[in-house]
């Protein structure tokens, strides 16, 4: 089954190599969707595919790369939208 979800990450995860580690296993988990920093130093990550890749890529999140000190995640399940790549946003 399809899911999506948007999840968003605080703490240390900008400039530390998060979205690209992010776009990284989320291709390897054949999920589609996006990852962008936002205004207040977090990081946004929309995740759609499979029930469990999605549910690997938001664990994934909890921990993030190495030099990343994630502090909490936020995680608001969506309708799917058809999404089929993985891309990192602006």
């Amino acid at each position: 089954m399809t899911t999506r979800a948007r999840i968003i990450v605080t703490g240390r995860v900008q400039g530390v190599g998060f979205r690209a580690s992010c776009a990284r296993e989320a291709n390897r988990l054949g999920v589609a969707g996006s990852v962008r920093n936002r205004i207040d130093g977090s990081v946004e990550v929309v995740a759609e595919g499979d029930d469990t890749a999605v549910a690997t890529l938001t664990e994934w999140c909890r921990v993030g790369p190495t030099f990343s000190r994630v502090q909490s995640i936020e995680i608001v399940s969506e309708a799917p939208t058809g999404e089929t790549t993985f891309r990192i946003a602006g």
